[in-house]
């Protein structure tokens, strides 16, 4: 039987942006929730998350990687706001958002079309966003809407995206560990 990872393909937060994500994480932070929130070295921005595959799987995905980035040279990306999935109302996670990216939605849409062909489902109502944090339970979720509406039109910055990496998630008690299986440059 063939060996087992936890993957997905993500692009990581330059950073010199993620000193101004980490303020608005330190500002949730403030608000005594039970949240769990991401650490910033983990800051990424998913475009696909593969679940577990067989290790035999990731030169498959890699070549399809390949494949649609030929077709894509480096583009910006504006990070800005905040919000809340599934909403406001009911908060399971907190995001800091991105401005609409045409490039950026065709690129997810190229990548999954090509994933699908390898079996795996396409994502439904994808919407690029950085997790901040996971709201465990309602306590003090007033006060959290609160903070999201503060937030809400927050500018964090724009960056150059010229890579995207395959990365491994390794689950432990203290949270995930992410390594770079592969990085693609654009």
């Amino acid at each position: 039987m063939s060996e087992s990872i936890r993957s997905f393909l993500a692009i990581d937060i330059n950073a010199e942006l993620l000193e101004k994500i980490k303020y608005v994480e330190d500002e949730f932070k403030k608000i005594d929730a039970n949240i769990k929130y991401v650490n910033m070295k983990n800051m990424h921005l998913t475009l696909k998350f593969f679940g577990n595959i067989d290790l035999n799987m990731v030169d498959e995905i890699s070549s399809k990687i390949k494949e649609v980035l030929g077709k894509y040279k480096p583009f910006d990306i504006y990070i800005k706001g905040s919000g809340a999935f599934p909403n406001a109302k009911r908060i399971k996670v907190i995001w800091i958002g991105l401005e609409e990216n045409q490039t950026l939605i065709k690129l997810q849409e190229d990548l999954d079309n090509e994933f699908n062909k390898l079996g795996f489902d396409l994502e439904k109502n994808y919407k690029s966003h950085l997790t901040i944090g996971r709201m465990k339970n309602a306590k003090n979720k007033d006060l959290i809407q609160e903070k999201l509406k503060e937030f809400k039109d927050y500018n964090i910055g724009n960056m150059t995206v010229s890579k995207i990496a395959l990365k491994k998630s390794t689950l432990t008690p203290q949270g995930p560990i992410y390594e770079d299986i592969e990085v693609f440059e654009l």
